[in-house]
């Protein structure tokens, strides 16, 4: 690994160098492949080089933005509120008009759907997730009883009341009408591939334990009326409108500017997230 890193260029914005400390600190953030870890490095990079070029221009524009609190305990860094204030000092995204909401909805209306419901039954097997034996056990369990069901699916409902750990169990594992966010996400997965009256072929494992699902009825949700997602369309597309700016943005100070040790494509022009 040591050799891997002296092999590495020094990378310097516009004779500014970014130490290759802080490269392999950054590079963590960007994922490789399996045995190219020169791709994080680059990527790592990139990034460095881009925030390196906006601090550089807020130091030009001798910004002093105020730290903004970003959560609960957390507030911006120095840079982090450099960077914000030069992008907004050269980016100003127009809140987008009613015609430009409307269109945006006219041609994506099937992104706009209210959820999914389900009317579904399960029996769970328990099993704490860092107890490997446990889980094992749990999943061969809900394997045998899955046989048992696949041979006659009129057992499911004796056996949900039998074995079952959810409180459902005294309903044959019935959960009546649920929908997207009520289960975790490995058992919603299961939900929206099975079709109708289906159950699941192999137990479906979540933090919980093993899973043995039936799907009873789903209904698509519907498409939601303009006037009821129209602000997040405006916020939706107003956030790209700033995401296009800032691009063009560095993509401007990309071409004025000399970077050695790292190479950049159109593709790699990204502001840091804010």
């Amino acid at each position: 690994m040591m050799q891997a890193r002296a092999l590495q260029p020094e990378v310097s914005v516009n004779g500014e160098v970014i130490p290759s400390s802080l490269i392999a600190a950054e590079a963590q953030n960007h994922p490789a492949p399996p045995g190219k870890p020169g791709l994080a490095w680059r990527a790592a990079a990139r990034a460095l080089a881009v925030r390196a070029l906006l601090l550089q221009a807020a130091r030009r524009l001798e910004l002093d933005p105020e730290q903004q609190e970003l959560g609960p305990g957390r507030r911006e860094t120095r840079d982090e509120a450099l960077v914000r204030a030069v992008i907004e000092t050269h980016v100003r995204a127009e809140p987008p008009d009613d015609d430009a909401c409307r269109a945006f909805y006219a041609a994506h209306e099937q992104r706009f759907r209210a959820p999914n419901l389900y009317e579904a039954a399960h029996i769970l097997l328990p099993a704490p997730p860092d107890d490997p034996a446990a889980r094992a056990k749990a999943r061969e369990f809900a394997e045998a009883l899955l046989k048992e069901i696949m041979v006659d699916a009129r057992a499911f409902d004796r056996l949900a009341r039998e074995n079952s750990a959810c409180e459902s169990r005294g309903n044959g594992g019935r959960l009546g009408q649920i929908t997207a966010g009520d289960t975790v996400p490995e058992f919603e997965a299961a939900l929206e591939a099975l079709e109708e009256g289906a159950i699941s072929p192999a137990p479906v494992e979540t933090r919980y334990g093993f899973h043995i699902i039936r799907l009873d009825a789903r209904a698509e949700g519907e498409i939601l009326p303009f006037d009821n997602v129209r602000q997040r369309i405006r916020e939706m597309l107003e956030r790209a409108a700033w995401a296009r700016g800032a691009r063009a943005l560095v993509t401007r100070l990309l071409e004025e500017s000399t970077i050695e040790g790292v190479s950049f494509s159109a593709a790699d022009a990204a502001p840091p997230d804010l």
